[in-house]
């Protein structure tokens, strides 16, 4: 302890090099978060300037001629309320089925005493780096009476190798053989020790999970451009993508707004504000999951 405190008092002096060094890599970072940062600023900013502000090019980075048109012509529109309550659904829903099929998949894998668990893990790896194509996986998904059915949207992907790689991870660094053995040698079965054991210590890994599904869910748009075909299945991305790579027009946007404003570049500003509406939630969520987020991947990506 005398040995501890002693060393807590010791100054390390950096050197040259090692100043350089760090200053390289703040500089560094800087400038990644300049160039991350700048787009976002100017979408959010180009969200509340006038439509001939937008067109004419004079937003950066603050808003000019600030108004609220284009989250009134937003939230005007039908469809962009009925996807946004698909894409709510597709990812609560199927972030919930990602994270059950995942975790009971990868904690049996890191138990040394789950016979086949290695030929098991070769078999899902293999899937990494060979995949059936496109149109298998559509054959597939209609043969099974899943086409043009919400469930073509969660049950395809119920769960990513990768994941399973990192929980399984997670779990053979956090969750000991010893710990294992100790319960049940007082009792306890195998799912009563996964359910009052495993889970709690697993909530980092839980969040990494939920997180990283949750964006894929919320952005996803090419299944349902494969899969759905009826209109009042599709997640928001598919009008967001509409609006922006097929520059469709739909004039249900454009209820009560004088023609002027129209013509001089409304449709540039509906799409800074509808990437602004898509982009939100995923922004405010990821603050509150942050902490277990970083903690989960970095334990889950080494194996000690």
């Amino acid at each position: 302890m005398v040995g501890g405190n002693n060393l807590k008092g010791i100054k390390i002096r950096e050197s040259a090099a090692d100043r350089a060094f760090l200053g390289m890599v703040y500089l560094l970072l800087a400038i990644v978060l300049i160039v991350i940062l700048f787009p976002l600023l100017h979408i959010f900013s180009a969200s509340f300037s006038s439509p001939a502000a937008v067109t004419s090019g004079k937003v950066w980075l603050w808003p000019v001629d600030f108004t609220l048109i284009g989250y009134k012509a937003v939230f005007q529109n039908s469809d962009i309320w009925i996807g946004f309550g698909n894409s709510l659904f597709y990812t609560v829903f199927g972030t919930l089925l990602n994270v059950a099929f995942t975790v009971a998949i990868a904690y049996p894998l890191a138990r040394r005493t789950f016979a086949g668990r290695n030929l098991m893990m070769i078999f899902l790896v293999f899937t990494m780096f060979f995949d059936g194509g496109l149109i298998p996986n559509y054959l597939l998904v209609k043969s099974l009476g899943l086409l043009d059915t919400r469930w073509a949207m969660l049950l395809p992907g119920a769960f990513a190798v990768f994941q399973v790689i990192i929980a399984r991870t997670f779990f053979q660094t956090t969750i000991p053989d010893e710990l294992v053995e100790a319960s049940q040698l007082d009792g306890c079965s195998d799912m009563k020790f996964f359910l009052k054991i495993v889970l709690p210590l697993s909530k980092p890994i839980l969040a990494v999970l939920a997180l990283m599904y949750a964006v894929g869910h919320w952005n996803t748009y090419f299944n349902a451009l494969i899969y759905l075909s009826d209109n009042a299945k599709f997640p928001l991305q598919i009008f967001l993508r509409n609006l922006l790579i097929l520059n469709s027009e739909n004039t249900d946007m454009y209820v009560n707004i004088d023609a002027d404003t129209v013509r001089q570049g409304l449709k540039d500003l509906l799409q800074y504000s509808l990437i602004v509406v898509a982009s939100l939630p995923v922004l405010i969520i990821y603050p509150f999951v942050q902490k277990h987020f970083v903690k989960g991947v970095m334990i889950g990506s080494l194996k000690g």
